[in-house]
């Protein structure tokens, strides 16, 4: 036990000796990955990739500004989804808790630079020979675990880097939600646009087989082309419950997006509405930009870190531990002397503990986290050219869709004037009834795949702004 005029300068000397080593701290320091990314996007295109139609949109490699991307569609029930999505998503409503898990370990870890206080007390009652058989005893034990060469503080660096995952997790998770909530109302509309235009041509083909019908009971045509007519009615009639089927489980999708029931949005969404109009330019950046952007780039960098600090952590074991200990209290036979000042007690000492031998187990470890770290490099590098490969995959499947689309939509005009002629000859009896039908097919094949275009004009979008990160920005 220390005497009372030499625990003053104990104490200073262990704090000096702490503050003066805390700089060393064992373990390699985290440098930001480098990695090369091109200086521009290959599939960026500045010009209109078409001729003019009113879906023409271009991409360039202006600053972009993603914040809201789903806005640019200007559709107020879109906006309205993303926000209900926003609030009330399961998924990021459990990515939200994982940061704050994160956040609590954190805590854990940063308390081990700290020391531990306990109060406690005891009584112990003997047989002895002579004396007081009672034994009352009560205070304070305090312990503080030096961190001399720095594997605390690498652990609360690992953490550090862990809450930084956990954040970009939900960013990412975030991202996701939107695009997945744009993508799914990007079909719903789709499907009622083709449920429009296979009712229109039921319409068309019901008039040909009334035409048909009266020109039968005037002689004019035999009973197959009646049977023809029939059949292609049918036909019409079994492409709409397919759809009605669709939309049904897009609504569906949409809802259980947004926290609810599968049938909760059926009311809101069941009436139709055109699909968005694209807006006339989406802004890239540079590629580099993507680096900041994309949530999971961040998150791989994140994991990244957190492996690096591991690598000291485990180094920290190698080396030995320096603990401060001490104690303060009172004792006595009687549970009143426990007031008493005069029979305090108190002790106060350094100790330290070193592995001498382990079979190996520390260096084992160390290896583990080299592996561990270096895995973590590979996962960073692969998830950056994935990023760019989403990009550049959405950027090409954008233009080449607007290019697509232009033949359809002059399909769609040839087709139309086919079947007025077709119709007309057939009226006059200049031609026959298989050359109206392959007419009406055709028609409905182009402009079903038109709309179909339409809509993947728009998902294609989507997928581009998806890819490059756009959304996580804002805060819920």
């Amino acid at each position: 036990m220390i005497k009372s005029s030499r625990f003053w300068p104990v104490l200073l000397c262990a704090i000096i000796y702490t503050l003066a080593i805390a700089g060393c701290t064992v373990g390699p320091d985290y440098q930001p990955p480098k990695t090369n990314v091109p200086d521009r996007w290959v599939g960026a295109t500045t010009q209109p990739t078409t001729q003019p139609t009113t879906r023409t949109s271009i991409t360039t490699t202006e600053p972009a500004d993603l914040q809201e991307w789903w806005k640019r569609f200007h559709d107020a029930t879109l906006d309205s989804l993303i926000t209900r999505a926003i609030e009330n998503n399961l998924d990021l409503k459990q990515a939200e808790l994982r940061v704050r898990q994160a956040r609590y370990s954190r805590a854990i870890a940063a308390g081990g630079l700290w020391p531990n206080v306990n109060v406690g007390a005891n009584y112990r009652r003997t047989r002895e020979s002579v004396g007081s058989p009672d034994f009352y005893q009560a205070g304070f034990d305090a312990s503080w675990e030096i961190d001399v060469f720095g594997g605390v503080r690498r652990s609360v660096e690992a953490a550090n880097a862990e809450v930084a995952f956990a954040i970009e997790d939900r960013r990412d998770v975030l991202v996701t939600l939107l695009s997945e909530v744009a993508l799914n109302y990007m079909d719903l509309r789709g499907f009622q646009r083709q449920i429009a235009i296979a009712e229109k041509n039921l319409e068309s083909v019901r008039r040909s087989y009334g035409l048909t019908k009266r020109r039968f009971a005037g002689g004019f045509v035999s009973g197959l082309d009646v049977a023809n007519a029939e059949a292609e009615v049918a036909g019409n009639e079994s492409r709409i419950p397919l759809l009605e089927q669709n939309v049904q489980q897009a609504i569906y999708s949409l809802s259980v997006l947004l926290g609810k029931e599968p049938a909760a949005l059926l009311d809101e969404l069941k009436p139709p509405a055109d699909i968005p109009a694209i807006p006339p330019a989406v802004p890239l950046g540079l590629p580099s930009e993507l680096l900041r952007r994309r949530p999971d780039i961040r998150r791989a960098e994140a994991n990244l870190h957190a492996a690096t600090a591991r690598i000291g952590v485990a180094t920290a074991d190698l080396f030995p531990r320096f603990s401060l200990t001490g104690s303060l209290g009172t004792s006595g036979n009687q549970f009143k002397d426990l007031g008493n000042w005069d029979n305090r007690f108190w002790s106060i000492g350094p100790s330290v503990s070193w592995p001498l031998f382990d079979a190996g187990k520390i260096r084992a470890n160390i290896g583990v986290q080299n592996t561990i770290q270096e895995q973590a490099v590979l996962g960073y590098r692969s998830t950056v050219l994935l990023a760019l490969q989403d990009v550049e995959n959405a950027l090409i499947a954008y233009a080449k869709e607007q290019q697509h689309q232009v033949s359809v939509n002059a399909a769609v005009v040839a087709n139309r004037r086919a079947v007025d002629l077709a119709t007309q000859l057939y009226t006059q009896g200049q031609t026959d009834f298989s050359d109206v039908l392959l007419a009406q097919r055709s028609l409905l094949v182009s402009e079903d795949t038109l709309v179909q275009s339409e809509r993947t004009m728009a998902t294609n979008l989507i997928a581009l702004y998806k890819a490059l990160g756009g959304g996580w920005e804002i805060s819920p």
